[in-house]
């Protein structure tokens, strides 16, 4: 196995609070959180416990923009067009159940979408007598234009909505975004990007981006604590969504701007810096310390994962995928290129029960790593962050290769 530099993984890792003996290979499903800034969530939650009115009655707003401010530049974004929420879920949620589709109407997607994503365009779709559409895009992929191409094969003039990742789930493609996004405008489309997987593992630059909607995690890639996901919304659409928690925000006789205080529970709103942060970020008493972390968990990685870095990850995954596909003789699903993938990588396996074959590689070789069905493949994904060694890849290839007998 081609060795790559290890400098960084052995000095990382004992920053991350990952279990010792376990290989943690699936940071794309949950993340993982560093030390510092773990310590940093739990110095917000002392704070809160300590004085609870005056830290959410009182200084909820200021606290929540410092922390939208920090994540908007990261974004290169106006702090105003953003809202923090749970997870990615939650904010397509809002989007989705927002959108004023009807019979008739077709929201087009792809088959390479996260589950939960296809199931609610399915509810919503179902509610309104919608078409939810899935366009095929075959692999191995091979360029740019294969994908837009195979997209807009099922555009209509019915077509309300695009709905596609940033980077897949299932098979941890970085898709030709920008080319989508622009086709979309020109046609009067509707965007919607579940961003799950790119904050924090990609580039992401939503001024450049230009999309209607865009769902993002900072508990996957950004390594912020979990419970801190956003929402983006582009300024001249933040009158198309409506909350998925009305409170104090919703103003019923007009736009939400007035100044709001409820005494009785010592709440200060204020005056409201857009709708969209009026509207949705005060849901009632909740923990906002995840989100209150997300400055330093932007700051971590900064110090920690450059180029260099970023580099460094991209080729232990990179390792992976050349191993593994050299073990099954199954072709990869894309070009070898940083274009296509970054630090997560999904590998076909020829093997009929993913379950099983999960559990093996947990129970014998101590990895943890999802193994699951996309269509008719069985897909391995692995993901690569600052932790990762080169001893994390070569346990995985030798559970593979026992795995295949």
């Amino acid at each position: 196995m081609t060795q790559t530099s290890s400098a960084a993984g052995p000095a990382i890792r004992s920053q991350f609070l990952l279990r010792r003996g376990v290989v943690y290979l699936n940071h794309g499903a949950f993340g993982a959180c560093p030390r510092p800034v773990f310590r940093t969530y739990q110095r917000w939650q002392r704070t809160l416990e300590r004085q609870p009115v005056a830290f959410l009655g009182r200084r909820f707003r200021t606290l929540m923009r410092t922390a939208r401010t920090a994540l908007a530049a990261y974004l290169n974004a106006d702090p105003d067009d953003l809202v923090y929420v749970p997870n990615a879920t939650t904010a397509l949620n809002t989007v989705a159940r927002s959108l004023p589709l009807g019979p008739g109407d077709e929201v087009l997607s792809t088959d390479h979408e996260y589950g939960a994503a296809d199931r609610l365009w399915q509810f919503v779709c179902g509610l309104r007598g919608a078409r939810y559409v899935k366009a095929a895009v075959p692999v191995p992929v091979e360029s740019a234009e294969q994908v837009v191409d195979a997209v807009w094969s099922r555009v209509t003039d019915r077509t309300r909505v695009l709905f596609c990742s940033h980077v897949t789930s299932p098979t941890a493609l970085i898709f030709p975004l920008d080319a989508l996004l622009r086709r979309a405008r020109a046609a009067g489309i509707l965007t919607v990007v579940d961003g799950a997987h790119a904050p924090g593992q990609i580039p992401v630059d939503l001024r450049a981006l230009d999309p209607d909607f865009y769902a993002g995690n900072c508990h996957k890639w950004l390594c912020a604590p979990k419970g801190a996901g956003f929402l983006y919304a582009r300024r001249d659409r933040h009158d198309l969504l409506q909350p998925l928690v009305v409170s104090w925000g919703w103003d019923p006789d007009g736009p939400p701007s007035r100044h709001r205080e409820a005494t009785g529970g010592g709440l200060v709103l204020g005056r409201p810096a857009s709708r969209l942060v009026a509207e949705h970020e005060w849901q009632g008493t909740r923990d906002i310390a995840a989100c209150l972390s997300v400055p330093a968990a932007i700051r971590f990685l900064e110090e920690h994962l450059d180029s260099d870095g970023r580099h460094r990850c991209h080729e232990l995954a990179r390792v992976a995928r050349r191993e593994i596909s050299a073990l099954t003789g199954l072709p990869p699903l894309s070009p070898d290129a940083p274009a296509w993938y970054a630090q997560m990588v999904s590998v076909p396996l020829p093997v009929r029960d993913p379950d099983a074959a999960h559990r093996r590689l947990r129970r014998d070789a101590r990895v943890e790593v999802p193994v699951f069905r996309w269509g008719s493949l069985t897909l391995l994904r692995v993901s690569v962050h600052l932790y990762t060694e080169p001893a994390d890849i070569e346990a995985l290839v030798a559970g593979v290769r026992r795995l295949l007998g």
